[in-house]
């Protein structure tokens, strides 16, 4: 094995990809929950807000990461087989067509903001607020868009470590201007919710300059301005292949998370606030191990590519392991501390005392929760997307969704009821994925395709050396 192809392997190790990783998404939940925390000192109808916006926002996202995530899987792959020129044309493909998506949202949150919150059933006296946030921030959704598709698009080429140090500086910029707005410090104005949708914008403006600048010498072949006309019909297909199921199941998550707030939004405004409160803490429980799940992802999809089947294979329950370990003592320490982190952010006891009863619940989900990100994103990496999405829809409608309304809200049990519902759904579709795993389908069809292709070859010297 040559010293190229040694560093280009050892760029593929789980911890490797994975620790950056990590950084990044502790930074942008941090980035979150500094504008919760923030928030709450302004009005707990202000938290209500910014986490139904947010939740808007993720579900939209969708549109775009339909596009983004399915690149960035073709992306590993292609890179894996050495195919760096179709990973490079694939890359400005998604960046071209997910600019596109954004600019159009960004048109539509910032002319009808109002007439969005209003068909969530979101409460009368929310409306003017989430007015002003929706506007601001969703403006800016083409940011969103640039900024996700080029994290996606750097990391499956191995550097996870780029995105990281963006998300660093973007998070420094995010609270010192969160602090000037929401406060009136260093001469700024004090605007309150206002100051805190501007920050979320400036702040994801300089992170998507300094994104673009990483992403033009991602590849060996620097991207040059004319690059941007680019254009491959049957790769584009490939993208679109892997991507529309990762895009329909996306959405089904996130609708099926909105429909979930207006149950919230139907119980009460303390509810709705208790579970944005929530989602912040459990956003730090699981992290790690979505960290973990991303990693592995890139890391089967580029073993894939290599044909490292057997390699393939056993990773993902590597990275199972690992992140059980790791969900399961975040989510132990999370509930030892949990009134007090909940303190935190509001003082009111109805919350806190729903939140801490959530607590308790979250030990049971995040096994789940981990069980269906490890093997789910492994299907993924293979391309194995319908699957997923098959069951992802059935699952989340029907458990997440419809059993909600009937335990929750027909059947009185209120936030506890719906939490629990939640829970099996995570248990229902890591337990599918986690058979489907075990079942090998994709990875004996490529074996298969190998096995003739080398038919009456030589047989490969290739090294059987484990990715860890």
């Amino acid at each position: 094995m040559t010293l190229e192809n040694k560093q280009e392997k050892n760029k593929f190790t789980l911890w490797l990809l994975a620790w950056p990783i990590f950084i990044e998404l502790f930074l942008q939940l941090l980035l979150g929950a500094v504008d919760i925390l923030m928030v709450s000192r302004i009005s707990d109808d202000a938290v209500a807000v910014v986490g139904f916006s947010n939740t808007l926002f993720h579900a939209l996202m969708t549109l775009f990461m339909t596009i983004a995530s399915g690149a960035g899987i073709l992306i590993a792959q292609k890179l894996g087989s050495g195919k760096g020129a179709d990973a490079r044309t694939i890359a400005i493909m998604a960046f071209n067509v997910t600019v596109l998506i954004g600019i159009v949202l960004s048109v539509i949150l910032y002319l009808i903001p109002r007439k969005i919150a209003a068909l969530f059933q979101l409460s009368e006296q929310l409306l003017p607020l989430a007015e002003v946030y929706i506007s601001i921030v969703g403006g800016g959704m083409v940011l969103t868009a640039m900024m996700a598709t080029l994290s996606t698009v750097i990391r499956n080429t191995g550097n996870t470590k780029a995105p990281m140090y963006i998300a660093i500086g973007m998070n420094i910029v995010h609270v010192f201007l969160n602090y000037a707005f929401i406060y009136g410090a260093f001469g700024f104005p004090q605007w309150g919710l206002t100051g805190v949708a501007i920050s979320t914008v400036v702040s994801r403006l300089l992170a998507t300059v300094l994104l673009v600048i990483m992403f033009v010498g991602a590849f060996e072949q620097r991207i040059a301005w004319s690059d941007f006309k680019l254009f491959n019909g049957k790769l584009f297909k490939e993208v679109l292949k892997i991507g529309w199921p990762l895009g329909v199941n996306m959405s089904s998550w996130v609708f099926t998370q909105l429909v979930i707030f207006t149950f919230l939004a139907v119980l009460g405004t303390q509810e709705l606030a208790a579970r944005t409160y929530m989602n912040t803490l459990e956003s730090f429980c699981f992290m790690l191990g979505y960290s973990i799940a991303l990693a592995v992802q890139i890391q089967i999809a580029h073993l894939f590519g290599a044909g490292r089947t057997k390699e393939a294979y056993s990773s993902a329950y590597r990275a199972l392991r690992i992140g059980l370990i790791v969900v399961s003592v975040n989510a132990l320490l999370l509930y030892v501390f949990g009134s007090q982190l909940l303190g935190l952010f509001t003082s009111d006891q109805e919350i806190i005392a729903l939140g801490v009863s959530l607590l308790g619940l979250n030990l049971v989900l995040q096994p789940g929760k981990m069980l269906n990100m490890a093997l789910g994103n492994s299907l993924n990496a293979l391309g194995d997307t319908r699957f997923t999405m098959i069951v992802g829809i059935l699952s989340m409608w029907l458990i997440a969704t419809g059993l909600s309304y009937v335990v929750g809200i027909h059947m009185g049990w209120g936030l506890v009821g719906i939490y629990l519902c939640m829970i099996a759904d995570e248990y229902v579709r890591g337990g599918l994925s986690l058979y489907r795993w075990h079942d090998r389908k994709y990875l004996k069809r490529a074996e298969q395709k190998q096995a003739q292709q080398t038919l009456g070859v030589p047989k490969s010297t290739q090294s059987s050396s484990s990715v860890v």
